[in-house]
């Protein structure tokens, strides 16, 4: 094949460093209503956000395989139009986990994006949660190596997180930043759960760089996690900002409708960084993606992979692209 044709997926990469590319925002609904207008709102806006409706915290106690069932109702309906809805089940301690997540695989593990499971123990508890969810797909004829996001918010499942990141079944990794204060029975006081203590408290983090650290190492997405401050949009803007330019995050959660704008347009690369990553990878893939000059400053594979990268997110978060480039690079909605 001429070098030149091969996507830059194809040409600057190898099967084992493809990491998976999701959606920069994670939107998180529980309560049924919201839950029907999350999906109405993708559908409406187009997937460059996820929909995790979650069995975790929306369930009322004792109704948890009741909301499962909803749930997968809800990820096979027409609502669903674009593929991209997960659900956060129980932990796997919990009572409930085994016959939530046999109900959900059952109604809807052909379509789900993914599963999330919360407060992920330690190493063991990660994998004994992977292989429930394999077991389920077993049983339920999906075949299909159903994704699994894991949230890291106790000491073990920090202590434990490369190892967990590591884990061939693992998608993404989530910092559960209220959980992962609380277990410090006070000695992280209560700014840092906020949006800019968060930030501040060495604990936090060390938690925040080590899940990180550790998804980009093992090329798994690390999900920042949620800012509860969501009326007020600065404080929103600036701490997905500081996730993704300083802390090296691909993906935030949101818990309003409200904050999904915010975290996508913080999380875009500007208008300058798209344009010179159009310019490089266009004149690399004309020549055959050997070294270039550009602007006197010399390119090769290396800095290809950067403005792939960067290009790609341009595309995931909507961004305007020239049609040359969408033909060249996205017809076949490749990211």
């Amino acid at each position: 094949m001429n070098a030149a044709a091969l996507h830059p997926r194809d040409a600057l990469f190898e099967a084992s460093e493809r990491a998976p590319t999701l959606p920069v925002c994670d939107h998180y609904s529980g309560v049924p209503e919201r839950m029907r207008k999350s999906l109405d709102l993708q559908a409406e806006r187009g997937p460059v956000f996820d929909v995790t409706l979650d069995c975790e915290d929306g369930a009322p106690v004792g109704g948890e395989l009741e909301h499962a069932a909803l749930v997968g109702e809800l990820v096979m309906s027409a609502a669903n139009r674009n593929g991209r809805v997960g659900a956060r089940v129980h932990p796997v301690d919990h009572p409930a986990f085994e016959r939530e997540l046999d109900v959900l695989v059952k109604a809807a593990g052909a379509r789900l994006a993914y599963l999330m499971v919360p407060k992920v123990a330690d190493l063991g508890q990660a994998k004994r949660a992977i292989a429930a969810v394999d077991d389920a797909c077993s049983r339920h004829g999906v075949t299909r190596a159903l994704p699994v996001h894991a949230l890291i918010e106790t000491h073990g499942g920090l202590r434990d997180v490369f190892a967990i990141a590591a884990l061939p079944r693992i998608e993404s990794l989530s910092f559960g930043l209220m959980d992962f204060v609380s277990a410090h029975r006070g000695a992280i006081p209560q700014a840092g759960m906020s949006a800019g203590g968060q930030f501040e408290h060495p604990l936090v983090l060390r938690a925040k760089l080590e899940i990180s650290a550790a998804c980009h190492a093992a090329g798994k997405v690390p999900s920042h996690c949620v800012v509860t401050e969501f009326r007020r949009r600065s404080l929103l803007q600036e701490a997905a900002t500081r996730a993704c330019r300083q802390l090296g995050y691909l993906r935030m959660w949101s818990i309003h409708p409200d904050q999904i704008t915010p975290i996508i347009e913080a999380f875009a690369p500007t208008a300058a960084e798209t344009d010179l990553a159009t310019e490089i990878l266009m004149a690399a893939q004309a020549a055959g993606w050997a070294p270039i000059s550009h602007r006197d400053t010399l390119h090769d594979r290396a800095s290809y992979r950067y403005f792939w990268d960067v290009l790609a997110r341009a595309h995931r978060t909507g961004q305007p692209l020239p049609a040359e480039v969408r033909e060249a690079f996205f017809g076949d909605d490749r990211a």
